[in-house]
């Protein structure tokens, strides 16, 4: 798993080969819908789905405030795929772009090193990142989610707007030793 955001063309994760595919208009309002729209398509007995509902939910509402904000004629192209033991979602918006990639990963590093190693005074430098694009309700806080959740990379295309995430979900069979196995 990566502690950063790549900025990375090349990517295999940007292959859409194979992958669903939904054209969504940038309507705030019918996020959660669209990230339910999506989700649906994974096997039940997938784990973590409403971790997983709420992390497409996420990167959907990133990209109709922040690339296309909120302007409902603009689309939002999602290819996504899951199965039981993989999710991957590519989601590109019309907008210009996450510009302040290295800039996040710069606060991410050092707001990380803070956490372990204790310095817990300097973190409150780090509580949120923000740039001249954030508004009030911003903080980048969804990003440090997405690091941890997507533990098969975050990966972003070269033009900074469109991105693509993959999870790789833990065995659904019961781990040796577990009550009852």
């Amino acid at each position: 798993m990566s502690n950063e955001i790549v900025v990375d063309d090349g990517s295999p994760l940007l292959d859409r080969e194979g992958m669903l595919y939904k054209e969504l208009p940038s309507d705030f309002r019918q996020i959660r819908y669209f990230a339910l729209l999506l989700v649906q398509a994974a096997p039940p007995e997938t784990r973590e789905l409403n971790l997983l509902e709420q992390q497409v939910s996420e990167i959907i509402k990133n990209a109709v405030k922040h690339g296309n904000r909120c302007q409902i004629e603009k689309k939002v192209r999602v290819w996504y795929s899951f199965s039981r033991s993989v999710a991957r979602l590519i989601v590109q918006d019309e907008g210009p772009g996450f510009l302040e990639i290295d800039r996040w990963n710069e606060f991410n590093r050092k707001r990380t090193a803070c956490l372990t190693e204790s310095r817990f005074d300097e973190l409150a430098s780090y509580v949120s990142f923000r740039s001249e694009a954030s508004d009030d309700s911003d903080g980048g806080n969804a990003m440090f989610a997405a690091l941890e959740y997507w533990n098969g990379g975050v990966v972003f295309s070269g033009s900074r707007n469109c991105v693509a995430v993959m999870k790789r979900f833990a065995s659904n069979h019961r781990e040796v030793g577990e009550e009852g196995a």
